[in-house]
């Protein structure tokens, strides 16, 4: 669909149905698919949304627009990281309540131990291979992926990639089909 469909309307219902914000995304400006340069009319909604928005007191960063080619679908990677620490959250709530848990109730006592060496050094060993692995698991959701396709999605070194299938297949989270040379969630 063309980003200059994206009418104002459609836009003030989100914020009235009491979404955080409205992302539009559409071709490059000056690329577009359609002779009716379309994402030239998103933009002037944006715009007209956006005054209308600080008009009325509502903060008009919570609209954006991003003009994007395919090649740019890493910008919508961000999707895929937010839906894999979704499915961390009950792990997460656990080792909040095990590991994380702040001695003091005291706003002090929070910003201390949050933004210690120590608690990022805890962070990034509990929660860096889970996101990964997480992440991993999404894909082959999708579909069987090679490791060296796996390494090119998120960006990873095939060995990394290799280590964390070796974990996961230990697990019986994935199994490696031979015919596709791909893996393939269990």
């Amino acid at each position: 669909m063309c980003s200059g469909r994206v009418d104002l309307e459609f836009i003030l219902r989100a914020f009235l149905k009491g979404h955080d914000g409205v992302f539009i995304g559409g071709c490059r400006l000056n690329e577009c698919n359609y002779i009716t340069h379309g994402n030239y009319d998103a933009l002037s909604n944006t715009y007209l949304c956006r005054k209308i928005m600080e008009h009325i007191g509502l903060n008009p960063e919570r609209l954006r627009i991003e003009f994007m080619s395919a090649a740019d679908g890493n910008l919508l990677a961000l999707k895929l990281k937010i839906e894999a620490v979704r499915k961390l959250v009950p792990y997460m709530k656990l080792v909040e309540r095990e590991r994380l848990r702040v001695p003091v109730k005291s706003e002090e006592a929070y910003n201390e131990f949050f933004e210690s060496s120590e608690v990022n050094r805890l962070f990034s060993e509990l929660f860096g291979d889970k996101l990964t692995i997480s992440q991993i698991m999404l894909l082959l959701g999708e579909k069987p992926l090679s490791t060296s396709d796996i390494s090119e999605k998120l960006g990873l070194n095939p060995s990394e990639v290799s280590r964390h299938m070796n974990i996961s297949s230990r697990q019986g989270l994935v199994r490696y089909d031979t015919t596709s040379n791909c893996y393939a969630l269990a």
